[in-house]
């Protein structure tokens, strides 16, 4: 007579069909990871939310030019200029979150959300960042007649109160706001005069329509070497590798003074996290190149790529900062 099957058998093809369950929803949890493992298939837009040639622009050009090789396809330079950066940023924490859309941007997205009422974005929020590229100080300058060193200067505003002006690339930029802050920090009393930008905000200064004038490093730079203007300080943590003799704000007096423009690479929130690895180890491969670095320093920025965690925290601790210079200084939101 023919035996029939046995619990054991049937038990053990149990096991089977559930081991090529497991197996096959490996393969589906998978498949995500597996898509994306592919990225990226076809060129990247990254958004610029200022005008070509600004500092943003300067440095996301460098940066898609040295990424095709590690990523193996073109990063395409969008200028999305506007609203005090608002415009492009907004536009980039709209995109879809597939990778194929990133910001480039500069402080303006840690600034703007104390300088304006409403904005189309959530620095935190909106974006995941991918790393923060590079960073450029400020430039604190006088004609070489005015001051002959900071201290120099701040006693002769004290001397006359209300009496002498500041140039600045504009409202809200981190220029500004540098300047403002050592207001605060060395109660003196100087009044603020806007330009549309760095270069007029140095010929404000030059042309004796103001006395002193705040500025990002690489605008002003080659006049403080040739003679032409007097830089007092830095807002750097450190000495400018092209003016070390200018000191920093912190060695002036001015402890913890440190007020960088950072340049940063993010995405919109929600773009897998395979994606964002993959970018941000390509940044880290391609700042670590020679060729790369010597770029950044000749348009007047040092290099950073301290990768997702490290501009995370920057935004948050910027936000921050700029939130209280801002109050103190009794800057009103548009």
């Amino acid at each position: 007579m023919k035996k029939t099957s046995t619990g054991p058998h049937r038990l053990d093809r149990r096991r089977v069909l559930a081991g090529a369950m497991a197996v096959a929803g490996g393969i589906v949890l998978a498949a995500p990871a597996i898509a994306q493992s592919g990225y990226p298939t076809r060129p990247i837009r990254v958004i610029v939310p200022f005008a070509a040639g600004g500092p943003s622009d300067i440095i996301a050009r460098i940066m898609a030019e040295a990424l095709y090789q590690p990523l193996g396809q073109s990063l395409v330079i969008e200028n999305r200029a506007g609203g005090g950066a608002n415009i492009g940023i907004g536009m980039a924490a709209r995109a879809e979150p597939d990778g194929y859309t990133l910001l480039a941007t500069t402080s303006a997205i840690v600034i703007n959300p104390s300088l304006y009422k409403t904005i189309p974005f959530d620095p935190v929020k909106s974006f995941a960042p991918i790393s923060d590229l590079a960073i450029s100080s400020q430039m604190l300058s006088v004609m070489p007649d005015f001051a002959k060193s900071l201290a120099d200067f701040i006693a002769k505003v004290k001397a006359a109160p209300g009496k002498y002006n500041y140039s600045s690339p504009g409202v809200g930029t981190q220029a500004q706001l540098t300047a403002e802050l050592l207001k605060l920090r060395a109660g003196i009393d100087i009044t603020h005069v806007p330009f549309s930008g760095g270069p007029p905000a140095v010929q404000a200064l030059m042309s004796g329509t103001t006395q002193f004038a705040a500025n990002a490093v690489p605008t002003s730079e080659a006049l403080a070497r040739q003679g032409s203007i007097r830089a007092l300080a830095v807002s750097g943590e450190k000495r400018w590798p092209s003016l070390p003799d200018v000191p920093t704000l912190i060695e002036s007096g001015y402890p913890g003074f440190v007020t960088d423009t950072f340049a940063g690479l993010f995405a919109p929130a929600g773009t897998p996290q395979p994606v964002i690895d993959r970018l941000a180890n390509a940044v880290k491969e391609v700042m670590a190149k020679p060729e790369v670095i010597e770029k950044l320093r000749k348009a007047g920025f040092q290099p950073i790529g301290g990768g997702p965690e490290v501009l995370a925290a920057r935004v948050v601790r910027e936000v921050a900062f700029n939130k209280d210079v801002v109050t103190r200084a009794g800057i009103e939101p548009r």
